[in-house]
């Protein structure tokens, strides 16, 4: 079974070796202690990259712990895959309202700016010092 150091790890997965500390101490990798040492397994590298790959999707460390939870290396990871599908699926719908948000909050501001304009236009015009 393979094993892993720390800096095995960051330099593979291009992230600190602060960070992989972060993530033990929240509970999402547990490796084993040779003295001072951290010896990762071939599962704290799985962890790792579903934590990774859920933070640049936009899942919680909650979610990514869920995730981590229901994988079983020598399963089919069904249950796993279904759930991510169904994260999936709630994070798209939460970009989709952002994204609709942000639609209605553009509309807002080229309106907001419209009237600006109009009333700079309407005050130069009636301006004394402008005729």
């Amino acid at each position: 079974m393979p094993s892993y150091s720390i800096s095995d790890l960051a330099r593979e997965l291009d992230i600190t070796t602060r960070a992989i500390r972060f993530y033990e101490e929240q509970g999402l990798l547990s490796p084993e202690r040779r003295g001072q040492e951290r010896i990762y397994s071939a599962r704290d590298k799985v962890s790792l990259k579903l934590i990774l790959r859920g933070k640049r999707i936009g899942f919680s460390l909650a979610e990514c712990r869920e995730l981590i939870q229901l994988y079983d290396p020598l399963g089919d990871n069904q249950k796993q895959l279904h759930s991510m599908l169904g994260k999936i699926a709630e994070r798209r719908a939460q970009l989709d309202q952002q994204m609709l948000d942000i639609q209605q909050m553009q509309i807002e501001l080229d309106s907001a700016e419209e009237r600006c304009y109009t009333a700079l236009k309407a005050a130069h015009v009636s301006s004394p010092t402008s005729a």
